[in-house]
């Protein structure tokens, strides 16, 4: 029998994928990627796979690899899609297809399965990560299979799938919307999402952040130590890549820290609007930027600034293991080696405030900023400075004088 790979997660999609699988001949070797999904029974989400035909089932811990290799190098990017979104799903798909590959290695699986529509922005990056890593791969995406969606045109016959093959399935046929949750971020979108109309911060049940107006009322700081653009303490503890990232979830999540809702635009080419919430990640990226203000020259910031968004875009879209990254990503680490140093940030009621910043590698000379007299900067050297600046706009000047 042929054989693949199943990024598993033991919800209703990847359970009846499972099933389907095996039903079209396939040996079935589910994967579970721990990227720190709410807390679940993993044995049980295992012995649910196995229980169910598969022919393997493991859990892979990718937490500490996600936080490390991934969100932290995108971090140092400051990279945001359209300005705004995080990419914390986005930055986690590649490393799922890297750890399931690993596993089809192992097992001796041709192909490589995912639950992923044929709408979404997923099933890009599942692929274009796993093609990278192995051009051989056959990828099986179910929900581009027209005789998959002939049997499941919709959640009300992938639950009476599960009930037939007595598959356990927490689902129900009406749900608001849909999540998915990692240690960076969780995102929400689809059921009563998909109305831009509606107010999605009222109707989602927030999982990482408690509201604004119930946060506390008085601010909290925090301080962050970076060491060449990477976190690498909280309030004094140095802690692991994830610690970090779990830590300051907890205490940017019960300030109100890191909620949007935003309508973008999908690889796919269409729109959809999604609300998601980060508090950990939000707070480093602010903490992270108020370091770079003393540490980096106005040059590469406004290099990195013009390119940062392309990078969000690549990530976005899932072109992590490809050429062009590598070299972005040895690029930025380059950049990143004098961001070392300390931030203090005030947390209140969902804003992040610069409390405080300090570095050994400071640019900043209060002796040339200042505005007291005295100081090493002679002002008067700003006559010639402008002179020179300003002789293509006078002599422009000159030209256009005679048009009016």
């Amino acid at each position: 029998m042929p054989s693949c790979v199943l990024a598993y997660s033991g919800g209703l999609d990847t359970s009846v994928i499972l099933g389907w699988l095996q039903d079209e001949g396939y040996d079935v070797h589910a994967v579970y990627v721990d990227l720190g999904q709410p807390c679940e029974d993993r044995e049980a989400i295992l012995q649910k796979a196995r229980d169910n035909g598969a022919k393997s089932s493991q859990l892979i811990d990718a937490r500490e690899e996600l936080c490390r290799d991934f969100a932290f190098p995108v971090l140092q990017w400051q990279a945001k899609y359209e300005g705004i979104y995080l990419l914390g799903t986005s930055i986690a798909r590649p490393l799922i297809s890297k750890v399931c590959l690993q596993v089809a290695r192992e097992v001796g699986a041709e192909a490589y399965a995912h639950g992923a529509t044929g709408k979404g922005n997923d099933q890009c990056r599942f692929q274009l990560a796993a093609e990278a890593l192995d051009p051989d791969v056959q990828i099986i995406a179910p929900w581009r299979i027209k005789e998959f969606r002939d049997l499941f045109p919709g959640r009300t016959e992938m639950i009476d799938y599960c009930d037939a093959k007595k598959i356990p399935v927490k689902a129900s046929a009406a749900k608001p919307y849909s999540s998915d949750e990692n240690c960076l971020h969780i995102s929400y979108e689809a059921g009563k999402l998909e109305d831009p109309t509606v107010n999605g911060v009222a109707i989602v049940d927030f999982g990482m952040t408690v509201s604004p107006q119930e946060a506390p009322d008085k601010v909290e700081e925090v301080t962050i130590d970076f060491e060449s653009g990477v976190p690498i303490a909280v309030n004094g503890k140095k802690l692991s890549p994830l610690a970090i990232v779990e830590k300051m979830n907890e205490i940017a999540g019960r300030n109100g820290v890191g909620r949007i809702d935003i309508v973008e635009n999908r690889f796919v080419g269409m729109k959809s609007r999604g609300v998601y919430e980060a508090p950990g990640m939000t707070a480093l990226y602010a903490a992270h930027l108020a370091l770079e203000q003393l540490t980096l020259d106005r040059e590469t910031v406004h290099l990195r600034d013009r390119i940062a968004p392309e990078v969000a875009e690549m990530v976005y879209y899932g072109f992590w293991y490809v050429p062009k990254m590598d070299a972005l990503l040895a690029f930025i680490r380059e950049v990143q080696k004098p961001v070392t140093g300390s931030v203090t940030l005030g947390l209140y009621k969902g804003n992040v405030m610069v409390h405080s910043r300090t570095s050994p590698n400071s640019l900043y000379d209060e002796a040339i900023a200042s505005m007291e007299g005295g100081g090493s900067y002679d002002q008067t050297d700003a006559e010639g400075f402008l002179r020179i600046q300003g002789l293509p706009s006078r002599v422009m000047g000159n030209v256009r004088r005679r048009e009016y």
